[in-house]
């Protein structure tokens, strides 16, 4: 997981306070969300500002409340997670950070959800400490990485090695090659301590070429970097 930040900032809270963290709970299970929203009305930094059953509920709910992060379960009747996701993220100027809710991180839908602009997922048996921990973290402008999981995803949906020959093409063919160094260690799960650790250099060095990696490929966050790393084929399974 990544713990600094490139691309995103918590946001104040327009009624009145900074700093707490305004979330909206989307899934169609109420027990589920009267579950998440237990777990996160009890931190004193999270509030949760509202609740939809699915996805046609959510988009208008956001664009009214603004929320900081909204728990997005991925599979919802009418207009499910992946496709509100794809709505709030092109058609807000300030979209909210989207947590993916889910059963399974195998899931195909998943991987559609990030790559329409969610910034990880968190899985429905996540213990508590371990989804506050989370809504933080993307809150703050962090992606939530599970590189491995990302990784057999990416494969899943074509990214193989017999799409190595295109990988110095397009946007990853402008990366430096320290860059690209960078990008094969975000994509490994390293934060940038970690990774100004490994190249040895400053953790402000390391986050100057983060920010001009989103910028060449393109990427809203370090999630959508990774995932065009694996799917150009720039970095490979092993």
């Amino acid at each position: 997981m990544s713990d600094e930040h490139e691309t995103g900032h918590e946001r104040e809270d327009e009624h009145g306070g900074s700093g707490t963290v305004r979330v909206v709970i989307a899934d169609d299970e109420r027990l589920v969300r009267m579950g998440l929203r237990v777990v996160i009305d009890a931190e004193p930094d999270l509030t949760v500002v509202g609740e939809a059953s699915d996805g046609a509920e959510v988009v208008p709910l956001v664009r009214e409340l603004r929320p900081d992060v909204v728990l997005m379960d991925v599979r919802m009747p009418g207009i499910d997670g992946i496709r509100a996701t794809e709505q709030l993220v092109g058609g807000m100027a300030e979209p909210p950070r989207i947590l993916v809710v889910t059963t399974f991180e195998h899931d195909d839908h998943v991987y559609d959800a990030l790559r329409a602009g969610a910034a990880g997922f968190l899985l429905k048996r996540a213990r508590a400490e371990e989804m506050v921990q989370a809504v933080r973290l993307v809150a703050r402008g962090d992606s939530l990485l599970f590189p491995a999981a990302v990784r057999e995803l990416a494969l899943r949906h074509g990214a193989d090695g017999r799409r190595a020959a295109t990988a110095g093409r397009g946007p990853i063919g402008r990366l430096t090659e320290r860059e690209g160094q960078v990008l094969r260690l975000m994509a490994t799960g390293l934060n940038n301590g970690e990774i100004a650790r490994q190249l040895v250099v400053s953790q402000e060095t390391v986050k100057t070429h983060v920010g001009s990696v989103l910028a060449k490929l393109g990427a809203r966050d370090r999630t959508q970097a990774v995932i065009a790393a694996y799917e150009s084929g720039f970095v490979l399974p092993g």
